[in-house]
């Protein structure tokens, strides 16, 4: 086999498996764990600890009001539950419509420093043995709060992640793309956690023990994903709960998501410098493979076999190499081919799925590529920049 045949095939290996591979290995291999383990534990008794419900806002102004009714509103003894809003840096009305609740604890700052630097600051604020974590622009269902307490009953459990879902939204395409990721997401999250641990929990909801929150450097980008990990690497668990969810709505264009998915590779690049051990399995045995499988394949060999696939693929047609890369090559021709008329349809507002879900795909992976060269020249900030979101449909 020629050395083009083998990166073809390896670059299709690895696409295959990151992407649908691992999920079927992952489920396989809870199914057994199922069988042998049987009936699974009865539930322990109600667990409600004192908390404190903790939000980083910036310029929230059109929504703040809503998110501190939703807060306020949650099913949780109001003796065992403080409220905390650190909104520092911004500058417009957040702070005046935050102080007409006296039951929020309000931190401000006039210096602008970043999401990282905000939640630092007011953990020094917290008292409280557990902490959640909720973005400011998602609702949370009524009883959230109380349902990822009951997890923290297990004293393995370092924190829990919540469900994020994607409100029905006006905006377009996007939407609907956002929203099939997220549910292929959560689906891979519901498992990681069966067979030990949740491969990072998502911002917009996530609780953890406050005595194992660790201040992380300022310049973060991904604060959610190296606070849930630092946690597993003292040797606790980060469970998931999909019960208890957070709503917010998509990206209000293909351009605000796009900015979106490329933030989120730069700080995959930039966590993954800073999670070096974690790729040890000597040293954590538990993590590694779900680590390397659910995360660092996709910002790294998955986008980059992608391309080398289309590549190697073309030479072996040119260079006569058999029928077989024939049909490799109409089937990648179709896929982009697809990918391009969803491209283009997204663009008019149009939903249509079967050509979407290529293009997302293809779009997510070039936003790795672009994420990847704006972390290593340095130009993704970590300090805060409001995205335009969709308006939810009522």
């Amino acid at each position: 086999m020629s050395i083009l045949s083998v990166i073809f095939w390896l670059s299709v290996f690895i696409v295959c498996y990151s992407y649908i591979g691992y999920g079927v290995l992952l489920y396989l291999i809870i199914r057994a764990k199922r069988l042998l383990q049987g009936k699974p534990a009865d539930k322990p008794a109600a667990f409600v600890p004192d908390v404190t419900f903790l939000v980083a806002a910036y310029n929230e102004e059109d929504f703040i009001g809503e998110k501190i009714k939703n807060s306020l509103a949650m099913d949780y003894p109001a003796g065992k539950i403080q409220f905390i809003f650190v909104t520092d840096g911004s500058t417009d009305n957040t702070n005046e419509i935050i102080s007409q609740h006296p039951q929020v604890k309000l931190l401000y700052d006039p210096q602008r420093r970043g999401k990282m630097a905000a939640v630092n600051r007011a953990m020094g604020f917290v008292t409280t043995p557990f902490v959640v974590l909720s973005d400011a622009n998602t609702l949370l269902n009524p009883a959230a709060v109380s349902l990822l307490m009951q997890r923290f009953a297990d004293d393995k459990v370092g924190a829990v992640a919540g469900e994020k879902k994607v409100m029905p939204t006006t905006g377009g395409a996007e939407a609907q793309g956002e929203g099939m990721y997220w549910k292929y997401e959560s689906l891979l999250k519901k498992w990681d956690a069966e067979l030990y641990s949740v491969m990072g929990a998502a911002g917009e909801l996530i609780a953890i023990r406050t005595s194992l929150y660790e201040h992380q450097q300022e310049d973060t980008i991904l604060d959610d994903f190296m606070i849930s990990f630092r946690i597993n690497m003292k040797g606790y668990t980060v469970m998931y709960e999909p019960a208890a969810y957070a709503m917010e709505t998509s990206s209000a264009s293909l351009q605000e998501e796009y900015k979106r998915k490329v933030r989120i590779s730069a700080g995959g690049f930039q966590s993954m410098g800073r999670l070096l051990p974690l790729l040890n399995p000597f040293r954590y045995p538990r993590i590694t493979w779900q680590y390397i499988s659910h995360r660092v394949l996709r910002w790294t060999l998955a986008p980059l076999s992608l391309l080398l696939a289309l590549v190697s693929n073309i030479l072996l047609i040119l260079l006569g190499a058999g029928a077989i890369y024939m049909i490799t090559g109409l089937l990648q021709l179709l896929f982009y081919a697809a990918a391009l008329t969803g491209y283009l349809l997204a663009r008019k507002h149009i939903k249509a799925k079967y050509f979407y879900i290529p293009f997302y795909f293809v779009f997510m992976n070039v936003a790795v590529y672009i994420g990847c060269i704006r972390f290593f020249r340095k130009r993704q900030s970590a300090v805060w920049e409001r995205a335009q979101r969709s308006i939810a449909v009522q």
